[in-house]
């Protein structure tokens, strides 16, 4: 495949990372950046990661082949709003946002109804943001989820696989509510979690003592996702709400289960349970090859 220009609106850590891979692979001719930070997209371009950038989504979209949106989920309407009147007929727009069905309702929406929105979501991150904080391997080995819909076109959607599989990722299509469920469990549910641990040991400090200078490996293993955007994680618990929000009860339940059974010092209910969590990630982890 080849891109011959290539919009990508949100130049950070997940716009930059394929814009430097796609650039590295040979596969695109022009890359444009669009955002609201001077600062990061002039160092986008001192960085080699894009050609060109602009504030307006507009104007950057009027000739492009290829549009993929990496902005928060908030953000999203307005950037449709901006691509209505200038999208050509022959670009393919994705993007790589958690949520997939709430991004699709805001495509049908706002862009025209012949516009070709292949919805995308490239499971790949770290806690940190910004152009400087890409790299082009990101995307390596990690799966990278398309949500076709029945307005997509063959050609559109083998444009948006082919442009990922260029990434190193690994491309596989389901469902948009299929994606929603499966992420408000292993992705956003965790984010929530992480925020909520932090915040419960931030009030729990005493006068004289502050827990964290006392905390060691493992809740920095575990809280590491809470350094994540806020803005961008209130976003996505606000777009995938009714997903999410199932799965929290689910996670709810197992924590006042567990409480009743230290509670009731029924120490073999703990045990099974501590023993299936283990099992069940232990055989998680061993097949994708990863040591405990």
């Amino acid at each position: 495949m080849l891109i011959k220009h290539l919009v990508i609106i949100g130049v950070g850590l997940i716009g930059g990372s394929l814009a430097r891979r796609l650039r590295q692979e040979k596969v695109v001719q022009r890359i444009t950046g669009v955002g609201r930070g001077k600062a990061n997209l002039e160092k986008a371009v001192e960085l080699g990661v894009i050609d060109a950038w602009t504030h307006s989504v507009s104007e950057a979209i009027s000739d492009a082949d290829m549009v993929v949106i990496c902005v928060p989920m908030g953000a999203y309407a307005t950037v449709f709003q901006g691509m209505a009147n200038t999208l050509a007929e022959h670009a393919v727009v994705t993007d790589a946002g958690s949520t997939k069905q709430y991004a699709i309702d805001l495509a049908e929406k706002h862009l025209p109804k012949s516009a070709q929105f292949v919805a995308g979501h490239p499971i790949a991150g770290t806690e940190h943001s910004g152009v400087e904080a890409s790299f082009s391997s990101l995307y390596q080995d990690h799966y990278c989820l398309i949500t076709p819909t029945s307005s997509n076109s063959d050609k559109a959607v083998s444009a948006v696989k082919d442009m990922w599989k260029h990434t190193g990722a690994k491309v596989i299509c389901m469902p948009p509510d299929e994606h929603d469920l499966l992420l408000a469990s292993v992705s956003h549910l965790p984010h929530l979690a992480a925020y909520a641990l932090v915040n419960a040991v931030r009030k729990s400090a005493l006068d004289a003592k502050q827990p964290f200078q006392f905390a060691a490996g493992g809740f920095r293993d575990f809280t590491r996702i809470a350094s994540s955007s806020p803005q961008m994680w209130c976003d996505i618990a606000q777009s995938n709400q009714a997903a999410l929000l199932q799965k929290m009860d689910a996670l709810i339940a197992e924590m006042q289960a567990m409480r009743q059974n230290i509670a009731d010092g029924n120490v073999q209910a703990l045990y099974d349970d501590f023993t299936q969590a283990k099992q069940a990630r232990d055989l998680w982890l061993a097949e994708h090859g990863e040591k405990h």
